[in-house]
């Protein structure tokens, strides 16, 4: 009798805080982050890292330089192919002008003089995109490569998080579907985080789902619900992956209109 007592008190209790659950118009949802990758145009061996996870960079800083024996090398052959280019050029302008020359010849020479500047503005560029910079001011979240590997092409070496691409992500059930809307504004919290956060919903997705990705409510799991995404407004003080419970302000519910046809009349009846 002892032990049914106590599993009928737990039942009591859980049941006591589902409800409370489902009272206190709190969503669960969580911080998430559309991230900048850096990553070379060419594989080439890490010899400087310049940050490295946590630090905050700004747009344009000097991240990661990569070896570039290669690049210079092209770079010193480029030079030396629009010097004997240029000769080439010079000479058969003069022989145009005094008659010497042929069109055909001097036409050829341009075209090779102009193919090797385009080259060598093609071998300066590669050699400066050894330094990465970086394309964003954030906070760098990851770094997946260190000084000495090399980094294949593609690969990211290092991945930002700007301030403005942090995001409140939560489910909305069907019911409060038509009652927000983009611009809406929301309140939501964390543990640790600064009381009364705010932000703005800026997406409501077009397709129901049955089953979230990310549960944080059982809740949740058998509802029809609707991926909605917030910017905070204060993002600095938020950490993707982060739980937060998300308080919605909805509009009122929109009210049925009088229909507009008026009523017929009676005929009167002929005695």
């Amino acid at each position: 009798m002892k032990a049914v007592a106590v599993l009928l008190g737990l039942v009591l209790c859980l049941a006591a805080a589902g409800c409370a659950k489902e009272d206190d118009g709190k969503l669960q949802g969580w911080i998430e982050g559309d991230f900048i990758f850096v990553s070379p145009d060419e594989q080439g061996r890490i010899e400087q890292l310049l940050v490295r996870e946590g630090d905050t960079v700004k747009k344009d800083q000097l991240i990661v330089v990569l070896d570039s024996d290669l690049q210079k090398s092209d770079l010193g052959v480029a030079q030396a192919t629009l010097s004997n280019a240029k000769q080439a050029f010079d000479r058969a302008q003069q022989l145009a002008k005094s008659g010497s020359g042929t069109q055909k010849d001097f036409d050829v020479a341009q075209a090779l003089y102009r193919e090797a500047l385009a080259r060598l503005d093609a071998a300066q560029t590669r050699l400066a995109r050894r330094k990465l910079l970086s394309p964003v001011e954030g906070l760098v979240q990851q770094v997946y490569y260190r000084p000495g590997e090399t980094v294949p092409v593609g690969r990211s070496i290092v991945s930002i998080l700007p301030p403005g691409n942090v995001k409140v992500r939560f489910y909305v059930a069907e019911p409060l579907l038509a009652r927000i809307a983009i611009d809406d504004p929301i309140r939501f919290g964390c543990d640790g985080c600064p009381p009364d956060m705010e932000g703005k919903i800026t997406f409501i997705s077009r397709y129901a789902e049955y089953t979230p990705p990310v549960i944080y409510s059982m809740e949740e799991r058998h509802k029809l619900v609707y991926l909605v995404e917030a910017k905070p407004k204060d993002p600095n003080a938020l950490r993707v992956g982060q739980p937060v419970d998300v308080t919605l302000i909805p509009r009122a519910a929109p009210m049925p209109t009088a229909s507009t046809t008026p009523t017929p009349r009676p005929k009167p009846v002929s005695k």
